[in-house]
């Protein structure tokens, strides 16, 4: 794999994503994600398969091309994680569930992207921190995913 993780976990610059990009089959990277999240004692309430849906309807959406091969999102939360920040700023609740995404584009093959929205980094300096904290768990699920 190209780059270590540190160095494929990536934000351009006025992101709101940060996303890393890594050579495998996208079955064994999605599922490297699903263990990623489980490792970390937290449970996957809906696994969304974003891919199929837009196959089934491009047609229908007026398609021209397939977009993906595969598209996926694992959504959770954690119960420790969403208190903090949720105690910090009540409307912090907007961040909650947490979601990893996973795709492989149809026009580039055997490269898998695996990513997360940022949280803003807003609020009190308590709302900013429980908000970094939920950025550190997202962003050490995306690295050992793809590690």
């Amino acid at each position: 794999m190209a780059g270590s993780p540190a160095e494929r976990v990536r934000a351009e610059p006025g992101s709101d994503m940060k996303i890393a990009a890594v050579e495998g089959a996208f079955e064994d990277v999605a599922e490297y994600v699903a263990d990623a999240i489980v490792n970390r004692g937290l449970v996957i309430d809906y696994r969304g398969y974003i891919g199929r849906m837009l196959q089934r309807t491009g047609k229908d959406a007026g398609a021209a091309k397939p977009l993906y091969r595969d598209a996926q999102f694992f959504q959770f939360c954690s119960a420790v994680f969403s208190r903090r920040t949720m105690e910090a700023d009540p409307r912090n609740i907007a961040y909650c569930p947490y979601v990893v995404f996973v795709y492989e584009l149809a026009a580039k093959p055997g490269t898998v992207h695996v990513g997360y929205r940022r949280p803003a980094a807003a609020g009190s300096a308590q709302s900013r921190k429980a908000l970094a904290a939920v950025e550190k768990l997202l962003d050490a699920i995306v690295r050992e995913a793809t590690e």
